[in-house]
Parts: C-alpha cells; structure tokens; sequence
C-alpha cells in the first residue's frame, strides 16, 4: 500500500520543507487504525509518529491504569479466599 501525500501547509521540522513533499517518503509517517474510545467511531488516518505521541501516550496510560486496577482486584480476592482458608485452618 502507497503512503497517502500529506496535506500542503505544515513545514516538516525534520526535513525543513512542506510536508506534502516529503511525509509520503518519510518512515516516520505511519497509518493508525483503531476505535476513537470518546465517540466509538473507528480511526483510520496517517500522520507522523511524532504527532501521534500524545494520543498513544494517554491511551497506554489508560491501559495501564485498567491492568492496574484488575492486578488490584485479584490481590483482593485472592486476600479474602486465603482468609477463608486461614479460618477453617483454625476450626
């Protein structure tokens, strides 16, 4: 698959010169595909790595924190059912 041209206007701050001249050459220039999590609507553009960042940090900070939270959740089951084994040892 080709990389799409750029749209004209922004100046690439690698390569000093219009992004439409350049991006569709550049290996820093990759297609995301996925699911917007705001509107559910699916994504499907190409744009520069470096312009993606923000948005690829925030999601895998969201992924951290929801693996975070189960790692959390099994602790807490895992306490309760060695509690229950701790009491009927006692019995």
């Amino acid at each position: 698959m080709n990389k799409p041209i750029a749209d004209k206007g922004d100046i690439c701050p690698f390569h000093k010169k219009d992004v439409s001249k350049v991006c569709h050459t550049c290996p820093l220039f990759i297609r995301l595909t996925g699911t917007n999590k705001n509107t559910g609507n699916p994504i499907d553009n190409w744009g520069c790595s470096f312009a993606w960042l923000p948005i690829l940090l925030i999601e895998a900070t969201s992924e951290t924190k929801m693996t975070s939270a189960a790692v959390n959740s099994f602790k807490n089951e895992m306490v309760g059912q060695n509690n229950i084994l701790r009491l009927m040892k006692n019995e």
